[in-house]
């Protein structure tokens, strides 16, 4: 199994952008940002750690100018946390392994694939295009595109 860790190396390869949002609980601008309407196949991971966090297969249009998922590809990789900032009640989606701040879960998702929608940044994301996986060393989600013949 990986070993997904924050480390002060990765922390210093942080655009101002990448840094303001995963270590400052920043937001990026919406419809501004490299995946709001990205559709290629892949698994998006943590910026930081290298965490496995989305797939595109669960990737949807939500029209609100960030990523939006039904759910993450490894639950036991994202942290969920009670928000209480901008003098709002949200939930605040983190990653266990490198504690970047990745945005927020919300309940208007489309009820086919469990009405959840993960609103996530941009800038703490990594994409892997599906035709690098294996060589990321991400093969074994291969499978999962295998499944829906996408391989």
């Amino acid at each position: 199994m990986p070993n997904y860790t924050k480390s002060a190396e990765a922390i210093s390869r942080l655009s101002s952008e990448e840094f303001q949002v995963t270590q400052q609980g920043g937001t990026e601008r919406p419809f501004e940002n490299a995946f709001w309407d990205h559709d290629e196949a892949g698994i998006y991971v943590d910026i930081v750690s290298g965490e496995p966090l989305f797939s595109s297969l669960d990737k949807f249009g939500s029209n609100c100018g960030w990523p939006s998922f039904a759910k993450p590809v490894e639950p036991s990789n994202v942290d969920e946390r009670s928000d209480q900032s901008h003098g709002m009640s949200r939930t605040e989606v983190r990653s266990t392994h490198g504690d970047s701040h990745l945005g927020h879960i919300f309940d208007d998702g489309p009820k086919d694939l469990g009405g959840l929608r993960y609103c996530i940044n941009s800038a703490s994301l990594r994409f892997i295009p599906l035709d690098e996986l294996e060589s990321e060393g991400y093969g074994k989600y291969l499978e999962l595109f295998e499944k829906k013949g996408l391989e």
